[in-house]
């Protein structure tokens, strides 16, 4: 290699904003779209440890005061028809039910277990909704990003191969600007997919086990009921 062609070589800068500015229309755009669902990913997976925190610490307390002894009306009266924690509402859901269910004369409405355990289902449903929203963003992001960061890569090898063409010149000089800026786009789909694809995987399991605590609950709450209708 020539001195020419080393000077030449040294005087490009290769930082990432620099490689950036320097990359084609398409290129930008692939880097662009990347880096925004980073840290869009990011922001879900904060957001989803600090919701599940909660969740965990409010299934926990409610737990401790539901199997308390204290009868079930009275827990009801002081969490009120809507509470703020998803093991309230499913509680609250169904006591709101059976209470509905009985006449005026203290008898009870012909179907009242199937309405309950259907009131339930309802909050736990929305409380699953709460819990999983966002995972499919993590999800798709895990399995496309690579793919959209190859794009980029393959595009901007093949707007270098052109500015080589067009030069004339193969020299490492010419050659090495265009394909680093090309890689960068592989670099930031992989960044962008490997932390998405880790905490989806541990974000899904950690609100598996969440719902199954509720529907746990609800099972347990609905079997009580169900000696008291018998009785």
């Amino acid at each position: 290699m020539d001195t020419q062609t080393i000077a030449m070589a040294q005087d490009i800068d290769f930082s990432l904003l620099a490689l950036f500015w320097r990359a084609s229309f398409i290129v930008k755009l692939v880097m662009i779209l990347l880096t925004v669902a980073s840290f869009w990913s990011w922001a879900i997976i904060v957001q989803k440890f600090i919701s599940y925190r909660q969740a965990r610490r409010e299934a926990a307390v409610f737990d401790r005061a539901f199997w308390s002894g204290e009868p079930l009306d009275e827990l009801f009266d002081q969490i009120g028809p809507q509470p703020e924690g998803a093991s309230e509402r499913i509680f609250a859901s169904g006591m709101v039910e059976w209470r509905r269910s009985h006449r005026q004369d203290g008898a009870l409405i012909t179907g009242a277990q199937a309405r309950i355990e259907r009131s339930m289902d309802v909050a736990i449903a929305k409380a699953t909704e709460n819990l999983t929203r966002g995972l499919p963003f993590l999800a798709t992001v895990g399995s496309t990003a690579p793919f959209v960061g190859l794009f980029g890569t393959v595009w901007g090898i093949k707007v270098a191969f052109e500015q080589i063409a067009i030069s004339q010149n193969t020299s490492l000089a010419v050659v090495a600007p265009g394909i680093a800026e090309a890689l960068v786009a592989t670099a930031l789909g992989l960044v962008a997919a490997i932390p998405a694809v880790i905490f989806y995987n541990k974000l899904s399991t950690d609100s598996d086990r969440i719902i199954g605590g509720y529907e746990a609950f609800a099972d347990e709450f609905s079997t009580i009921l169900s000696r008291q209708l018998d009785a």
